[in-house]
Formats: structure tokens, C-alpha cells, sequence
């Protein structure tokens, strides 16, 4: 039975955009993320808005009953608070407060910044100040950002390299290695070794428990030092090592401490560690966010003819390189029984064999990527990433994504 033309057409446009998957992705995560928004902000306007009225009332009581009693109109104590409030914009608190722009107060300062934190509660506020703020903090973020997705591999290669041990010694136990195996150049001869890469979900385990359990000490910390309560503190941990900043809560504000030197010093550390371990965890989460949206991509893919059926396992890569594409296109023809025209036209939709006349009509793909990739079809596992490989000084690329691609498993088999 063959397909309707729509449906043939609809098919044929989808193998001539190969941007198409990218596409629909970035459409499902776009449409994903506002129904998310949507969703918080319910939720939030319902946890919160009943105690911004209560506030709002109590607030407004307290200030009639201070002008009455007082004799102060409310048009002299609403100025007066006003100057108030921008005493606070300006650092200025009831309480006695460390200097803002000493150089550890500074320092402090351009730390929040360049990490992107932005709690508010120091700003600049002279022109040449905010001037100099849009350039330094124009590179410094940039530098801060480069610093974090270098961190983010060696962090990434570290768990690879205690996860491949621990696999090895599992090896080692179950009898699939020999027992004076050793690391090296051999490794390429062990098949199961071959093109190993950690799983995404373990490593996201492992990062998750090094967040939780980095929190709980920084938390205890603060709640001891800055006289918070735990939740609070934890609270403060991840608005601080998430680098959202809300600025309610800020950590060494206080004009003194007991034992402020160390304070400063594991404060800064714990900062420091909190975010790089957030940023790497949530740069992990987010390929298996990729990951749920490719499935559920699949549920949606063209199945209206047999065709599609037939080639979609062997095109489920994005970086797939088909042989003979352009001739398939207009060459391909199937019969009611669901044979081919020809073997050669059979061997070209299986994988199994290339021609000459089909290598030399893929002019835009190197024999290289050619061979490369019928290796790996005739080995079954992905591409096998060196680690000594470097791009511009750095392994693969430096972006986040290109990191999890080049050194997790579950990233090599669609991108």
C-alpha cells in the first residue's frame, strides 16, 4: 500500500532539512521551559502573596499609629523613608557593617560579579564606577566562565578515571581481563574497554551527593558563625553556589567575626567549590534533560512510510554520514513486496558496503570520516574519543556541551 503524496512530500522535507531535529528540540525545550515558568510562578504566587498582604496590611498599620502617636504627617515620614531606603542602596545599615570598599569588601565585590552571583548589596555608585564595572565585567565573566567549563573537565575526567578503575577491577574479578593487564597502549586490544565512557546518570549521582554534602558543611558554618537557622543556611548555599543571588541573605557582613581571617578563608572556599560543583552538576542535568527530549522526539518521528522505518535506526546519529545520499535520493525505489530494485541499491540502505561511484559522489565528506564511521558500524560502539586530541590548546572544545559529548556515554549517540 503506498503512502499518500502529503505524507511522501512531508517525509522528503524532513531528510532535506537536517536541521530539523535541532529545531524541534530547541521548539520542545522553548515550549518546556514556559510551561515551567508558568508553573513556578502559580506556585509561588499562591505560597507567597498571602503573607506579602498580611506584611503589606501590618506595614501600614504600624506607620499610621507611628504618625499619630509622633504627630508626623505621612507625607514627612514617607520622605523621610525614601532616604532611608537609599542609605540602603548605598551599603548604609542600623547595624554596625564592615567597609564596603576596603580592598577585602572590594575584592568581595568583584567576586560576586565576575561569578555572577550579584547579591546587590554593594554597587557602585559613581559614573566612573558603573563605567568601569560594564568593562570589567564584560571579561571577567567571560574569564570566569572559560574557568568553569575547565573545571567542569577535569572534573568530568577525574570520575572518568576512578569509574574506569573500579570497571577494570570489576573486569579483573569477573575474569574478562587477564590479571597482569595494565593501562597503556594494550587497552585498545581489550574489547571490552574499547570506547568506554562513564554513564551521565552516574555522574550525576556522584556530583549530586558532593553538592548535598558540600552544603550541609557550608550551611553548618553559617549557622554557627552568622547565627542563621539551617534551613536558612541551606537556603543561602544553593541561591549563592547557583549564582542566582537574590541578596536577602549575604554572608561576612558583619563589621567583626571570632575568628574572622579563617572565616573569610573557608568562606571563600566553600563559595568557590559550591559553585563549580553547581555549574558542573547542572550542566550534567542538563544533558539528561537533552536526553528526555530526544525521546520524546521519537514518539513524534515521520511513520508514514516504510522507508523511514527502515533507515531512522541507521540515521539516529545527527552526525551520521550517509553514503550515497544525494543518488538515494532520487534513485530509490522500492516494489510492493518490500525488496529493492537492485543489491547494490540493498547494500547501500543496509550500510554494509560503499562503491567507488558512491564515495566519489559524496564530494563534501572526507574518506577519513568515511572510513571512521564504517569502523564503528562494523564494531558497534561509538566513536572512540583520544584524550590527547587538542582543539585551540584544549581537549575537543571548551563548551560545556562539547565536554559531556567528548567524555560521558549516553551523549556520543545523539548530539
Amino acid at each position: 500500500m503506498m503512502p499518500p503524496r502529503g505524507a511522501v512530500g512531508s517525509c522528503r522535507r524532513r531528510r532535506l532539512a537536517p536541521l530539523n531535529e535541532d529545531n524541534g528540540r530547541f521548539l520542545l525545550l522553548a515550549a518546556l521551559i514556559a510551561a515551567y515558568l508558568s508553573a513556578g510562578a502559580t506556585v509561588f504566587s499562591a505560597l507567597e502573596s498571602p503573607s506579602e498582604a498580611a506584611a503589606q496590611l501590618r506595614w501600614n498599620r504600624t506607620l499610621h499609629n507611628f504618625s499619630r502617636i509622633f504627630n508626623i504627617s505621612l507625607p514627612e515620614l514617607r520622605a523621610f523613608l525614601r532616604s532611608y531606603e537609599a542609605a540602603m542602596a548605598a551599603g548604609i545599615r542600623v547595624d554596625a557593617l564592615r567597609p564596603r570598599w576596603d580592598f577585602p569588601g572590594a575584592f568581595y565585590f568583584v567576586g560576586t560579579v565576575v561569578s555572577t552571583i550579584g547579591f546587590g548589596m554593594t554597587t557602585p555608585a559613581t559614573v566612573a564606577g558603573k563605567v568601569f564595572l560594564i568593562v570589567y565585567g564584560l571579561f571577567g565573566c567571560a574569564g570566569t566562565i572559560l574557568f568553569f567549563n575547565l573545571f567542569l573537565e577535569r572534573i568530568i575526567s577525574l570520575l572518568a578515571f576512578i569509574m574506569k578503575a573500579c570497571y577494570e577491577r570489576q573486569l579483573r574479578r569477573s575474569g574478562l581481563l587477564p590479571p597482569n593487564f595494565r593501562r597503556g597502549p594494550a587497552v585498545s586490544g581489550v574489547g571490552s574497554l574499547v570506547g568506554w565512557k562513564p554513564s551521565v546518570y552516574h555522574v550525576m549521582l556522584i556530583l549530586g551527593i558532593f553538592a548535598i554534602a558540600l552544603s550541609c558543611c557550608a550551611s553548618a558554618m553559617y549557622t554557627a558563625v552568622e547565627g542563621w537557622n539551617y534551613v536558612d543556611s541551606l537556603y543561602y548555599c544553593f541561591v549563592t553556589f547557583s549564582t542566582i543571588g537574590f541578596g536577602d541573605l549575604v554572608s561576612n557582613q558583619k563589621a567583626a567575626y571570632q575568628h574572622q581571617g579563617l572565616y573569610r578563608f573557608g568562606n571563600f572556599i566553600f563559595i568557590l567549590m559550591g559553585v563549580c560543583c553547581i555549574y558542573s552538576l547542572f550542566n550534567v542535568i542538563s544533558i539528561v534533560i537533552k536526553q528526555i527530549l530526544n525521546w520524546v522526539l521519537k514518539k513524534f518521528e515521520c511513520r508514514c512510510c516504510p522507508k523511514c522505518h527502515k533507515s531512522s535506526t541507521r540515521l539516529s546519529r545527527r552526525n551520521a554520514i550517509t553514503p550515497g545520499a544525494r543518488l538515494r535520493r532520487h534513485n530509490v525505489a522500492m516494489d510492493a513486496d518490500g525488496q529493492y530494485d537492485s543489491d547494490t541499491e540493498g547494500r547501500r540502505l543496509s550500510g554494509e558496503m560503499i562503491s567507488m561511484r558512491e564515495l566519489t559522489a559524496s564530494n563534501k565528506v572526507s574518506l577519513a570520516i568515511l572510513q571512521k564511521q564504517l569502523s564503528e558500524t562494523a564494531n558497534g560502539y561509538p566513536r572512540n574519543v583520544c584524550i590527547n586530541t587538542r582543539q585551540n590548546g584544549f581537549s575537543a572544545g571548551v563548551g560545556a556541551l562539547a565536554i559531556m559529548n567528548n567524555r560521558l556515554a549516553e551523549t556520543s549517540d545523539s548530539r
